[in-house]
Parts: structure tokens; sequence; C-alpha cells
């Protein structure tokens, strides 16, 4: 990572801040299966090494990173697949910064954290992203 993201804020009385990304910079999360490739269960872990990748979204996470956007995969797979997903992300040439185990699984996620959050549905297309209105659940002030 660059320096302009290492550097931690300090409050007046010494405390210290979580860091804050510049505006330009996007912290992504990124779900591996049925995301970036097969939509692969847990249960089948002997598939995970011939996923076939979406191209779409090699070429767009890898324009993303070679921007300076952090790329981090964030996936169900357990610590017992770590080593056949970074074979499979390096195998496809995937460039990102981090790897996540043990999302929950059962989608329905609801995001809860003092940071601005943004979710993006994938619906079979992975593309730039593009600004739209939508409705969203936020906590009553």
């Amino acid at each position: 990572m660059s320096d302009s993201i290492s550097l931690i804020p300090i409050e007046e009385n010494g405390q210290h801040l979580s860091p804050v990304l510049p505006s330009h910079i996007k912290n992504y999360l990124i779900d591996i299966d049925g995301t970036i490739c097969d939509d692969i269960p847990n249960e089948e872990p002997w598939r995970m090494v011939t996923a076939e990748v979406y191209p779409d979204a090699l070429i767009t996470l890898n324009k993303w990173f070679d921007e300076g956007h952090i790329i981090t995969f964030f996936t169900s797979r357990t610590e017992d697949h770590r080593e056949v997903t970074e074979e499979w992300l390096k195998k496809h040439g995937f460039k990102y910064q981090g790897l996540l185990m043990g999302k929950p699984r059962g989608g329905n996620y609801h995001w809860i954290d003092n940071h601005m959050v943004r979710a993006t549905r994938y619906e079979g297309k992975f593309t730039d992203l593009v600004v739209k209105e939508v409705t969203i659940q936020v906590f009553e002030k």
C-alpha cells in the first residue's frame, strides 16, 4: 500500500483514529464464487481448482488494482481452502492485496460499520461501476 494509505490520523487528545483512504481510492471487498468465477460450494472443494474465471471480472479488477484501488477478496471459503484459492487466483493473474476467508454463508448481508459502506450486487456482468439512485435501510437518528 502507498504511504498515503498507511497514515493513521490522531485526535487532539493523542489517541489514534481508524485510517481513512483518500476519496479517490476505493477499498473493494470482492466475493469469489459466483462473482469472479463459477459458483463452487465449500462442500465440493475439488472443483475450486478448475473453476472457470469470468474474464470481465479479471480485466476490471486488475484495472482497478492498477489504478491504485485496494482489492481484497472476501469469500465464504474456509481456511482449509486458502491454498487452493491463492493458487487459483495466481494462476489466473488476479492482482490483489488481501484474502479474507470465512465470510458467513447464505446471503442477505447487512454490513454495519462506522465507515461509509457501498454494496453492489453482482448480477452476471462485471463492469466499471455506474451511479444509480436506490432506496437503502439506515439507522434512524
